[in-house]
């Protein structure tokens, strides 16, 4: 079938699988010929119909096989980010080229780029069918009601509002399933057949699966991550990262490779008995995942907020934000529950150590590393060394007074960084218009006033703190990390020039403020670094 309308292309499709035929630059596989075979080769196996991008490959595509094609174009938007399909011009290329339907980004970026009204738009003046590619149920309601065709969980777990979903969702489907009329297809994180299975058992009309069938890059490296664990000398851990709302966990190889990871809400407000159970079920169902993947973890590593003696495993002191978790001793009964040994650090000391370990600061001596979320966190290396203080208490960057006899601070103290640089206060300062820091993020990049001037305001505390830091540790590199560090594309500047009037001979210290580049990650490899790096004795030659 070369057209069709949307309930031709419906009827074609259901119960069955589609084939993504993608490959990054610089892949060996990202030439059109290439991706033709690859996906002549699935539709040869069965597969209902291909997933392509770029007008080159979906021409080459149409050449060599009769199938549907769902069309894509890839392309940088002002934001900075990749936008699947941003343009009804990109769209009208991919038809022309012999695109059968058209996906795109209707994800809350997405619709504030225009994905809604070109929705409408492609059906008029194309007559292609329109899929929507979303990450949140009310993204989906969002697009069905602009019209779209068909909704792909394409980018659940690819937002800044769901990127501490790791896995598949089979559950996720079936909301979808259960909030919209048009058919949903399952796309993304399908990495195994029984996923596939759950998927359809759970109400989809059909999948995309594409990494797992036509990436043998990743497929390879999945089986040499997936045995790594086996190899005495390239042990796995489990690496726990206990936040005050989200906690997130996985099982780390030693070079740092992920070998699974997943995230669930924290009992914050249940006390110290909740919190060390949860923390037992966590360890539990990380070790099972660990053994599905034929690893044998060695050890555990605990990073939680609050300060930390890492010699006993136990919480020195904690804010509001964990209740009664002041003086709990962590270590000493998961390593009874576990029989594994346990190391237990500070969440943002834990980002540090992932930061010299894995990310931008590998060979950077000094440096700074701060958590901007539900509070402010922070962690430092000093002479290649991380710093904990005297007490176990260094690092306190959230509670560096920037408002003396300001607003309350859950450390009892007032006018502290973490009241005005947490993502409530970023929400605060755009005056009620908005119900979260991403709201306020987005809005920015669209102009709105108010979010840009929240930001401004945002930036100048944050900026008042940091220069208190620079002037005291003269750092080579500042890095941010959290959900305004990663979706903000004005803060580092407005931060810096901040800085700038505030740092005593800021010309001459040439610090640089960067993104973090493992801050999704961050504290579970932190937290796996720690444990792995006490195993081998270096706990203390290495990281102070």
């Amino acid at each position: 079938m070369i057209s069709g309308t949307a309930a031709d292309f419906a009827l074609e499709f259901r119960g069955k699988l589609l084939v993504s035929c993608q490959a990054p630059d610089g892949s060996p596989l990202a030439e059109s010929s290439v991706i033709a075979r690859i996906a002549a080769a699935a539709v040869n196996a069965g597969a209902a119909g291909i997933r392509a991008d770029s007008v080159a490959n979906v021409t080459a595509i149409r050449k060599a096989v009769t199938a549907p094609i769902i069309g894509i174009s890839k392309e940088r938007h002002s934001d900075g980010g990749i936008l699947i399909t941003p343009t009804v011009e990109s769209a009208r290329a991919l038809a022309h080229a012999g695109a059968n339907l058209i996906a795109l980004d209707c994800t809350a970026r997405g619709q504030a780029s225009g994905a809604l009204e070109r929705i409408g738009v492609i059906r008029r003046e194309l007559r292609l069918p329109v899929l929507a590619d979303i990450a949140t149920v009310a993204e989906a309601e969002t697009a069905e009601a602009a019209g779209a065709d068909f909704i792909l969980t394409t980018l659940r777990g690819y937002t800044a509002d769901t990127a501490h979903i790791q896995e598949f969702e089979p559950e996720f489907v079936a909301k979808l399933v259960d909030r919209v009329r048009v058919p949903v297809i399952a796309e993304g994180r399908i990495a195994r057949p029984l996923q596939a299975r759950a998927a359809f058992e759970a109400g989809a009309h059909a999948i995309i699966v594409g990494s797992a069938i036509t990436r043998p890059d990743l497929i390879a490296r999945s089986f040499i991550e997936a045995t790594d664990g086996c190899d005495p000398a390239r042990a796995a851990a489990i690496g726990i990262d206990l936040g005050s709302t989200n906690t997130k966990f996985g099982v780390v190889c030693r070079n740092g490779a992920l070998l699974w990871q997943d995230c669930c809400p924290t009992p914050a407000l249940d006390g110290r008995d909740a919190l060390l159970n949860h923390l037992g079920r966590i360890v539990e169902r990380s070790r099972s995942a660990a053994h599905e993947r034929n690893a044998n973890p060695c050890g555990i590593g605990i990073a939680t907020g609050g300060w930390v003696d890492p010699l006993e495993g136990r919480v020195i002191y904690a804010t509001g934000n964990l209740p009664g978790w002041s003086g709990t001793d962590i270590r000493a009964g998961l390593e009874q529950q576990s029989g594994l040994p346990v190391a237990v650090e500070n969440d943002a000391n834990a980002m540090a150590v992932a930061e010299k370990r894995f990310g931008l600061a590998k060979t950077v001596s000094n440096f700074v590393s701060v958590t901007l979320g539900t509070g402010v966190g922070g962690g430092c290396f000093v002479g290649g060394r991380l710093n904990r203080g005297a007490n176990y208490l260094g690092n306190a960057i959230g509670h560096i007074v920037v408002e003396p006899g300001g607003m309350e601070c859950n450390c009892g103290q007032r006018g502290c960084l973490e009241v005005y640089a947490n993502a409530a206060a970023l929400v605060r300062y755009a005056g009620g218009a908005f119900t979260s820091a991403a709201q306020v993020s987005f809005a920015a990049k669209r102009g709105d006033a108010a979010a840009e001037e929240a930001i401004r305001t945002y930036a100048g505390y944050l900026g008042r703190g940091l220069a208190i830091v620079a002037n005291l540790l003269d750092p080579e590199l500042i890095l941010l990390s959290g959900g305004l560090a990663e979706t903000s594309d004005t803060l580092i500047d407005q931060v810096e020039r901040t800085m700038a009037r505030l740092v005593v001979g800021w010309p001459c210290r040439r610090i640089r403020l960067a993104r973090s580049e493992v801050a999704r990650s961050g504290g579970v490899l932190g937290a796996s670094a720690v444990v792995l790096d006490r195993l081998n004795g270096r706990a203390r030659t290495t990281l102070g």
